[in-house]
């Protein structure tokens, strides 16, 4: 009888330890779900930059810091409400970038630097997140909205780049907006190219490239990075280059990998800087790399790149990034980076220095 009494109590007592174990799965489970819910920081948000560099505030007047600041708000407010109404990723990053473009406050489309021959020639990438696809455009002079044509490259044709006279036919083409090469030139980037031909003209060469205001010549990017609501992101970027570009220099915007790239799996970043360096370190795949790969945070993968890999090459800038849960960072090594981004909650920031 003891001996059935005693099978009874430890049969008993193995059945409540399984169904502990059995409870305390659930509530690791259940913990585990929780924790991965919470990490979405921001069901849709939108990130812009105007270019990073030398940008200081002893230097800027109130006028043009308001109209700055003024200009950044209005351009990501239009991907802002986008995003809203549960458009896609992609057309608040073009549609953005479009804002930026016809201001001739910065340097892509109407207001981009001049090449070594008095010419504007604009570059611009595009990317989708969800597949993968990109579409790019180099050396354009007449296409009013070069974010326009490497959208269409990407939609379109199964190309993922086009240059020159090839990729404005292909425009013409698809019916975008063809312009007269003189509305990109402004009388401001015409003075700049002109003071830089003076510095080489009374300096060495290797002395003039690294002056300080043809070093920031390198400078002065457009970009824009989107997540919405379906949790796609994308990311783009335009410029007019490097003042006093010569032989077809292109850098990294057009560059995927290097100055744009998205992936639903990590996140979008667009880079701002000089693109030689961007290119040697394929800076947005890098760090999209460091997340995939090294599980390293957003704000740490940016910053080993941004604060170190570029600077330890030689060289400097800034990036804008979103990832899939609706962090956003924006990262630079300059004395500032013109920039602003909107969260699902509608909260604006706008900044311009390094504070």
């Amino acid at each position: 009888m003891k001996t059935l009494l005693k099978s009874i109590l430890s049969l008993l007592f193995l059945l409540n330890l399984s169904c502990n174990s059995t409870e305390k799965s659930k509530n690791v489970e259940s913990d585990i779900v929780s924790k991965t819910i919470n990490t979405q920081v921001n069901e849709f948000a939108i990130v812009i930059h105007g270019g990073a560099g030398t940008i200081l505030k002893k230097n800027m007047t109130k006028q043009n810091e308001a109209a700055y600041k003024a200009k950044l708000e209005e351009a990501v407010m239009v991907g802002y409400n986008i995003l809203k109404e549960g458009g896609s990723s992609l057309d608040a990053v073009q549609k953005t970038i479009n804002i930026l473009e016809d201001s001739p406050l910065f340097n892509a489309g109407k207001g981009a630097v001049f090449t070594n021959e008095e010419t504007i020639e604009l570059d611009a990438s595009i990317m989708d997140g969800k597949t993968l696809n990109a579409g790019a455009c180099a050396a354009i002079t007449n296409v009013k909205n070069p974010i326009n044509l490497a959208r269409q490259i990407m939609d379109v044709s199964p190309h993922v780049m086009m240059t020159g006279q090839g990729a404005e036919k292909y425009a013409k083409e698809q019916q975008l907006e063809i312009v007269d090469p003189n509305y990109f030139k402004t009388e401001k980037r015409l003075k700049s190219l002109k003071r830089i031909k003076e510095k080489e003209t009374n300096k060495e060469k290797q002395i003039a490239f690294y002056d300080a205001e043809i070093k920031n010549s390198k400078f002065g990017t457009v970009g824009c990075v989107a997540l919405d609501k379906n949790g796609n992101l994308a990311a783009g970027t335009s410029t007019g280059g490097m003042t006093n570009k010569r032989f077809g220099r292109v850098g990294d915007v057009p560059i995927i990998g290097a100055g744009t790239y998205a992936n639903n799996t990590t996140c979008a970043v667009s880079g701002t800087g000089w693109g030689e360096f961007f290119i040697r370190a394929t800076v947005a795949h890098d760090i999209s790399a460091l997340v995939e790969y090294k599980g390293l945070s957003l704000k740490d993968a940016a910053k080993e790149v941004i604060q170190k890999k570029v600077p330890d090459l030689g060289g400097n800038g800034g990036i804008i990034a979103i990832d899939k849960y609706g962090n956003i960072v924006m990262d630079f090594n300059t004395a500032g980076m013109y920039r602003a981004s909107v969260n699902d909650k509608g909260e604006v920031y706008v900044g311009i220095y390094n504070q």
